[in-house]
């Protein structure tokens, strides 16, 4: 696998709206997780079991992912669109991670998950948000 950067939105209960909306333009392949088919349903209030945890727009080469998964900040400038990169190895994950996070807010610290990768996202220090993820073979 190699390492990539993709655009990943966030909304706040119009995801499945947003995405469907963008597939009907682009067209592709469009994947979508409700909170409720997911693992975390048990945890979660039940209004919002039907927002989306993870969707994603695939077109060739061409990624776009999205979540209603917001922060009890709510949406603002600087967490709407975050930069979403899939690391090749362990260590890669590791160490961009540490590196993204000096002088940053590290918002969700790696973590192993119930998908098989180690992920987790914080905000650098020009106050932009990323979401780091990699997958395990």
């Amino acid at each position: 696998m190699k390492t990539t950067i993709n655009a990943y939105l966030t909304f706040s209960g119009k995801c499945k709206e947003a995405m469907t909306f963008y597939k009907s333009i682009i067209g592709g392949d469009l994947q979508i997780q409700t909170i409720g088919e997911s693992p975390m349903a048990d945890k979660m209030p039940p209004q919002l079991k039907e927002h989306i945890l993870h969707s994603t727009l695939t077109k060739g080469d061409m990624v776009l992912m999205g979540s209603d998964m917001v922060s009890e900040d709510g949406l603002m400038k600087g967490n709407n669109v975050s930069m979403a990169l899939s690391c090749s190895t362990e260590e890669e994950i590791l160490t961009c991670y540490q590196k993204l996070a000096v002088d940053g807010v590290a918002n969700h610290p790696l973590e192993n998950t119930f998908w098989g990768a180690i992920f987790g996202d914080l905000t650098d220090k020009y106050g932009n948000h990323w979401i780091l993820n990699y997958t395990r073979p």
